[in-house]
C-alpha cells in the first residue's frame, strides 16, 4: 500500500534534497519545490497530506503561505511541519499562530525530522479512532469527527491544534490542566514545545470563541480549565 505524499517547500536545493531523500527512503511520496508559489500551486493540485514548508521563502514567506493554506478548504486538512532557521521563540508562535502543526529548528536531524513528519501522520488515524459523541457545553457544540465546532449554531473554524485543545479541555469541564498536560493530551507525550506557544493556541482560541471565550479560565500558576 502506497505511503502518503509530502509536499517539502524549501529553497535551499541542499535541504531540499536532504529531507527529499530521506522521506523518500522510508517510502513517502515526495514533491519538491523551492519557492512559495510552486508550493501553493502544488499544493492545491495535489493535496498532499503533509507539507514541510521553510520560514525563509523567495515571494511568497512561509508564514503567509501557511495562513494562506489553513484558508483554502483543499488544503486546509494537510498537516503542516515549519522549518525556522532561527529556532527563537517569536518564530515559533508566529508559526502555531497562522495554523503550522509542528516546527523543527534549523540545523535539524534527518531523522528527528522523518519522526516527526510520521507523528503528524498518525493523527490521521488517531483522529479517526477519536470520532467519539459530540459535546455541548455552554453553546459551544463540538463535533469530533467533522472537525467542526458549532457556537450557538454558527460554524466557526480552527486550527488543528486550536479543535484539539478545546476538545481536551471540554471533555473534562472543571479540571485543571498545566501547559505540558495539555500537549500531551493533545500532541502527543514529550512533545517538545514552550509554555508560551500553548498560551498563543488558547489566546487565539478564546478571540475566535468571542463572548464564549470567557469559559477557558486560567488558573493562575497552573494552567487552563473549561468552566463547569
Amino acid at each position: 500500500m502506497a505511503k502518503e505524499m509530502i509536499l517539502v517547500v524549501e529553497d535551499d536545493e541542499d535541504i531540499q534534497e536532504l529531507i527529499a531523500f530521506n522521506l523518500t527512503r522510508e517510502g513517502y511520496k515526495v514533491i519538491a519545490v523551492g519557492s512559495g508559489e510552486d508550493g501553493l500551486k502544488i499544493a492545491r493540485m495535489r493535496n498532499p497530506d503533509a507539507i514541510i514548508l521553510d520560514l525563509m521563502l523567495p515571494g511568497i514567506d512561509g508564514l503567509s503561505l501557511c495562513r494562506v493554506l489553513r484558508a483554502d478548504a483543499v488544503t486546509a486538512v494537510s498537516k503542516i511541519l515549519m522549518l525556522t532557521a532561527k529556532g527563537e521563540e517569536s518564530d515559533v508562535v508566529s508559526g502555531l499562530e497562522v495554523g503550522a502543526d509542528d516546527y523543527m529548528a534549523k540545523p535539524f536531524s534527518p531523522k528527528v525530522l522523518v519522526a516527526r513528519v510520521r507523528a503528524l501522520l498518525r493523527r490521521n488515524v488517531s483522529d479517526a479512532d477519536d470520532e467519539g459523541s459530540s459535546i455541548t457545553i455552554h453553546g459551544m457544540t463540538i463535533h469530533p469527527g467533522r472537525h467542526e465546532l458549532l457556537l450557538d449554531g454558527k460554524s466557526i473554524a480552527l486550527t488543528y491544534t486550536e479543535f484539539k485543545v478545546l476538545q481536551f479541555l471540554a471533555k473534562r469541564p472543571g479540571w485543571v490542566f498545566s501547559r505540558y498536560q495539555i500537549v500531551d493530551g493533545v500532541r502527543g507525550d514529550n512533545y517538545p514545545v514552550t509554555d508560551r506557544s500553548v498560551d498563543v493556541q488558547i489566546a487565539c482560541l478564546r478571540k475566535k470563541l468571542g463572548k464564549c471565550g470567557k469559559y477557558i479560565e486560567t488558573v493562575r500558576g497552573v494552567g487552563y480549565r473549561m468552566k463547569e
